[in-house]
């Protein structure tokens, strides 16, 4: 079964297009959960992942493209059966939930 750091590995591909920056560097990604899919069986086990996150703001241009590349790049994995992304709104994202990685690459 996958583990939270090999989904947020895999989320680091999916980038904010105005920003530049990928989404879990941003501190969009909050929660990530996962459990086994009851439906699949012992020859294949898969299991299905829930992505709790927010955008830097309400009026997002970007929040379709942005929400298609999580449940592509996570639904693009063979042991994934089922994606859910879920949107909030509080926590309220601000700058200070951007890693340190990502505030070198962005130089800030």
């Amino acid at each position: 079964m996958l583990s939270e750091e090999e989904i947020r590995t895999a989320l680091r591909d999916c980038y904010d297009p105005e920003v530049k920056l990928n989404l879990v560097d941003l501190g969009l990604i909050y929660a990530i959960a996962t459990d086994h899919d009851e439906n699949s069986t012992s020859a294949w086990p898969r299991q299905w992942v829930k992505v709790t996150m927010t955008l830097t703001t309400p009026q997002c241009p970007a929040s379709g493209l942005i929400f298609e590349q999580v449940h592509n790049r996570l639904a693009g994995i063979p042991s994934v059966s089922k994606v859910e992304v879920d949107l909030v709104w509080e926590p309220k994202w601000t700058p200070h939930r951007i890693s340190e990685a990502g505030r070198r690459q962005l130089g800030i």
